[in-house]
């Protein structure tokens, strides 16, 4: 049931795509901010509190609903799953953009392309070379199907019913919410988020090297494991450091390295091994992650016939 469900989310969100921010994120936007309002301290504990209430209670009362409606009739749980996943997945989304930039890109329309890419990633891209955008896009794609499918199915597959996938979303959400104040400096921040930034960072500990691991063995293998190793270290941002470079080095493209962004160059690191990022490794990267979507399918039918077998 768990694969199925997950089959029919997915095959709801292709077709229809839900628009996130104004039917999930907004009223969970709202909600964060009264709590966070009301507990904000500026001290951690005040921080661990806020995102017990939020994210713990959030799964708990999830589980409880997922519980009751299976004592109605598993018709109802079943139900219960595929609209917790369409809530909280959202590929669907970020794949629109990554499309649309790749599409002007291979027309040649390198200023809708830029226009695309700071309506998916904030900032300006003004002087960014078609390269830079097909980096950028690469970089983005891999860490979106990670945080929208992957890490989602991983934490839907351990809880009972949808209320791993829903931990996993509402953690996702405060880390980059709440974690952002406290990384990012802002003003009177404290430490309020870095209980909801070292909560999610545990959470995709495991999730995000078994993506990693799947990246790696749909490419080249070997590529892809060097440059996990080698080049992960060197970005403060370790999970997405660990996703590029695995999926650079699969698809034998170069990545990170300095680009345009609002008017300055940033300076990264390079990431991946191989050729300058180009039109054509943005297809490559679809059939990628396509490959590791199956994977991940494969593997829940595998556990499933292991617990139908173990019975």
């Amino acid at each position: 049931m768990t694969l199925l469900a997950l089959i029919l989310a997915l095959l709801l969100e292709h077709v229809r795509a839900l628009p996130g921010r104004w039917r999930v994120l907004a009223p969970l936007g709202r909600v964060a901010e009264g709590i966070a309002r009301r507990l904000d301290d500026g001290s951690r504990a005040s921080g661990r509190l806020a995102w017990l209430l939020l994210a713990g209670l959030g799964t708990l009362g999830t589980a409880v609903a997922y519980w009751l409606a299976w004592e109605l009739h598993p018709v109802f749980a079943f139900a219960c799953n595929i609209g917790a996943l369409y809530l909280c997945m959202g590929f669907r989304h970020e794949s629109h953009h990554f499309t649309e930039i790749h599409l002007a890109l291979r027309m040649g329309e390198l200023e809708r392309a830029r226009t695309l890419l700071a309506a998916w990633r904030g900032g300006r891209y003004d002087e960014a070379s078609p390269s830079e955008i097909a980096r950028l896009s690469i970089e983005q794609a891999l860490v979106a199907a990670h945080r929208n499918v992957f890490g989602v199915v991983f934490w839907f597959s351990i809880l009972p019913g949808p209320s791993g996938a829903v931990l996993y979303r509402l953690a996702r959400y405060l880390h980059d919410e709440w974690g952002a104040r406290s990384t990012g400096g802002e003003p009177g921040a404290g430490d309020f988020g870095r209980f909801a930034q070292r909560a999610f960072e545990a959470l995709d500990w495991v999730p995000v090297r078994i993506t990693a691991t799947v990246y790696a063995v749909m490419g080249n293998f070997e590529d892809g494991v060097y440059c996990w190793r080698s080049q992960a270290v060197l970005w403060s941002d370790k999970s997405s450091a660990i996703l590029i470079a695995s999926g650079g080095g699969a698809l034998g493209v170069r990545l990170g390295m300095p680009v345009h962004e609002s008017g300055v160059i940033v300076d990264r690191p390079e990431m991946g091994l191989g050729s300058e990022a180009g039109v054509d490794h943005l297809q490559s990267t679809v059939g990628l992650l396509w490959r590791a979507l199956l994977v991940c399918l494969f593997l829940l039918v595998l556990l499933g016939a292991a617990g139908w077998v173990g019975r």
